[in-house]
């Protein structure tokens, strides 16, 4: 074993380009590979683990109490394999605009009352304070955003009880807003019991709701008003993960085929150019299964260090990555708590390898089945040019010589030439899938962006305290379109509502002004005409399996409005809905704008204005438009693997011109002897490359634009919005032109330094080489 390991040794050493192609290429595979499945792995098992800690609720149901008492709720929970928690009772309280604001709870919050943060269900973790034991205090959901000295205040309602903060609990269901002791809940008027259930079968949501009706079968009708299923928080904390995973994927399986076809081309180059080095080998008495341990060595050595780096680096950059994917407020407990798990880094160190050893075991076969004779006498004979024929038909064409023969030469070598082609295929698949990506996204990310430049904050926080604005609500926005460089000023209100027979909270937002559509994207139906209508959010429309046309019901304390779905905008949250003022002063009358969106004329600066509002009252906070992040981050990471694919592409390229220039050294020094020039024969041997590089545009352009309409549609269904088409219809003209030439850019640029190197070879070299 140590002559096999000496032998493979000094091949690395010996070729040290095909080295270099093989690490660099497992690198770039490897990393892509651990950021996509340590995505997937990050989508799912952080959530898992930690509501399995919580022993949180498969479904969260809530009953009308004038329908079904507690007794028959508590019967009806003991069904074999089903763990209960509750009944609750329920509340839904309008809270005080400063507190709330205070707290980010939002002006309308679901509190139930509990005894007990513990249970066979849903255990509560009280990371702070204590548990509410008595009328006047409460405990608040929250697992960030908070100070030491926040327990103790006040949490106050325009009706109602002021109920004193006692500690913070963090529920990943989000059963609640807040809780309160059982003693305390008659007082805020409970309208709704809760039930909170985990059920022996949680694989699907089919399953759950079967279980779920076989549990309240025996109840009166009507006596459940609302569920949820665990199934849809954790939709709702992964959807962010699920929209970068399928183009990492792609990445990433792209990023192995490229792996695969150069380290199988490398070997089979290294055995082409090795005959005499496999004859010599076997006539000192190796044997073949050790002439084929030298050539694979040859290949693990520099794949395995590839690996090992790609996975480190692969690792450095998932942290960031993760916590820019996992931050929001649907992402909860995972922000800032996930990593690449070990079973991702053990598959990426195991089987990258082991594909490479896959890869270049075929060639290396062929190395097993010849004799000692044949393969020296083999390497030291001249080789029959098999691109001979084809080379004397294109003679007779009116091309120069040196391209005529350049042209024929892939033909020499059908094999290497093909697993050439397919490396290029593969990048100009990689530029074209990439150009469209971030085609799509730099409009995703632009759209409405002109809308406004500055939102204007209707107030501001100085010194943990709120400071509210010098001007009314309507001062304001006249003072706001009255400075210089303002065009247009939008007002824009939120409110916390419901949705009747459902659990889930709805944010209404009411906007009044100049431009009501503000950077709302129409992905099908119309805009708001009349009160009584609203726009949905695709995630709306499609979690509550609503679409354009159909009415709801919205409820906010005992204020209830019917109203018309009348469009779709392309938004990802599930919550958000849009209306007018009129419409949204039915459901919250007493509320104000939050924040004044202003449209700025052509060439004035969004910086300057923000300083002239807050100079014009010290109560608000203007702030100039920022940055899309999440376009930036898809965009920079899709470039930067894209360039990283392309380069090996390039590489593969480069390496199959000096195996073929090694190759034929002879027919070069014979071309040189009659008087061919180093520049002809540098353009001869870019053609040769060049005529793959023509094919690989032709046939990797056609793949991109199909990768591009497979991958960017499963990327917006992960987060549940739609597309309008402009956005994806991104193949123009120039744009595909401009991809044509994707291939040849790889293949001249792979090509041109063994090219040149070639033109510069002396026929002394050759002879002497002989």
């Amino acid at each position: 074993m140590r002559a096999v390991w000496r032998a493979a040794r000094a091949a690395v050493r010996r070729r040290r380009l095909q080295t270099l192609v093989i690490a660099l290429v497992t690198l770039t595979s490897t990393t892509a590979m651990v950021v996509a499945l340590g995505l997937v792995d990050a989508a799912s098992a952080p959530f898992d683990k930690a509501f399995g800690k919580q022993r949180g609720p498969h479904v969260v149901a809530a009953f009308d109490p004038a329908k079904v008492s507690d007794a028959q709720l508590a019967k009806a929970a003991q069904g074999p394999g089903v763990a209960a928690a509750g009944p609750f009772a329920q509340a839904t309280v309008e809270l005080a605009s400063g507190p709330a604001n205070n707290y980010g709870l939002g002006n309308e919050i679901t509190v139930v009352g509990r005894a007990d943060p513990r249970g066979p269900v849903d255990r509560l973790d009280l990371w702070a304070g204590r548990w509410a034991t008595r009328p006047g205090e409460i405990v608040l959901n929250r697992d960030a955003n908070w100070l030491p000295d926040d327990l103790g205040k006040q949490l106050r309602m325009p009706s109602g009880p002021a109920l004193t903060i006692v500690g913070f609990a963090f529920d990943l269901s989000r059963t609640a807003d807040a809780w309160v002791a059982p003693a305390q809940i008659g007082a805020l008027h409970p309208t709704a019991t809760q039930m909170l259930f985990r059920f022996p079968d949680a694989s699907s949501e089919d399953r759950l709701r079967t279980q779920l009706g076989t549990v309240t079968d025996g109840l009166p009708a009507d006596a459940l008003t609302a569920s949820r299923s665990y199934h849809t928080l954790k939709d709702q904390v992964s959807s962010s993960a699920r929209a970068y995973t399928p183009y990492l994927m792609a990445f990433g399986i792209l990023g192995i085929a490229v792996a695969v076809l150069i380290i199988a081309n490398v070997v089979s180059g290294a055995v082409i150019s090795g005959f005499r080095h496999i004859g010599v080998l076997k006539a000192i008495g190796f044997t073949p299964g050790q002439v084929v341990a030298v050539y694979l060595m040859m290949i693990s050595v520099p794949a395995v260090l590839g690996c090992a780096f790609g996975t480190a680096l692969g690792n450095l950059l998932a942290r960031p990555f993760f916590e820019f994917v996992f931050m929001g407020p649907d992402a909860g407990v995972l922000h800032g708590s996930v990593s690449v798990s070990a079973w991702v880094n053990a598959v990426t160190l195991i089987g990258m390898p082991g594909v490479c050893v896959l890869a270049a075991l075929a060639p290396a076969v062929r190395a097993h089945r010849m004799s000692a004779a044949w393969a020296i006498s083999a390497g030291s004979a001249p080789r029959a040019g098999r691109a001979l024929a084809i080379q004397r038909r294109l003679a007779s064409s009116r091309l120069p010589r040196s391209v005529s023969l350049g042209v024929g030469l892939p033909f020499a070598r059908p094999g290497r030439s093909t697993l050439t082609l397919a490396a290029v295929v593969l990048g100009v698949t990689t530029v074209t899938f990439a150009t469209g990506l971030a085609t799509t996204m730099n409009r995703f990310g632009n759209a409405g962006r002109d809308a406004y430049q500055v939102t204007v904050y209707a107030s501001d926080f100085r010194d943990g305290k709120e400071v509210q604005p010098e001007h009314s609500d309507l001062e304001l926005q006249s003072l706001l379109r009255e400075l210089p460089g303002a065009d247009e000023v939008t007002a824009r209100g939120d409110v916390d509502t419901r949705m009747a027979g459902s659990v889930h909270k709805v944010m209404l937002e009411g906007r009044r002004g100049d431009r009501p559509q503000l950077d709302s994207v129409l992905t099908d139906g119309r805009w708001v005409r009349s009160s009584g209508e609203i726009v949905a959010a695709s995630a709306f429309l499609r979690q509550n399996g609503l679409r354009v046309g159909d009415q709801l019901r919205l409820e906010k304390g005992d204020r209830g409005e019917r109203v018309l779905v009348v469009g779709e905008f392309m938004d990802s949250d599930a919550r958000l809905v849009v209306t007018d003022w009129s419409t949204f002063t039915l459901l919250a009358p007493r509320d104000k704008p939050i924040a004044y969106h202003v449209k700025l004329r052509e060439g004035a600066d969004p910086a300057a204005y923000a300083r002239s509002a807050r100079a014009a009252d010290a109560g608000i906070n203007p702030t100039p438009q920022g940055a899309n992040t999440v376009t930036q981050t898809i965009i920079g990471s899709a470039t930067a693997l894209t360039l990283m694919l392309a380069v090996v592409a390039s590489l593969g390229v480069f390496n199959t011109v000096v195996l073929n220039t090694r190759d034929r050294r002879r027919d070069l020094g014979m071309l040189k002897s009659i008087g061919m020039t180093p520049r002809q024969v540098t353009v001869m041997t870019v053609t040769s490359m060049a005529v793959l590089g023509a094919f690989g545009s032709l046939l990797g352009v056609p793949l991109g634009m199909a990768g591009h309409q497979l991958i960017v549609p499963r990327m917006a269904d992960a987060v549940d919005i739609t597309l309008p088409s402009y956005m994806t219809d991104v193949w123009q003209v120039p744009y595909l032109a401009g991809l044509a030439l994707a291939g040849l850019a790889i293949a001249v640029l792979g090509a041109f330094v063994p090219a040149r190197r070639a033109g510069r070879l002396t026929i002394a070299e050759v002879l002497r080489s002989e």
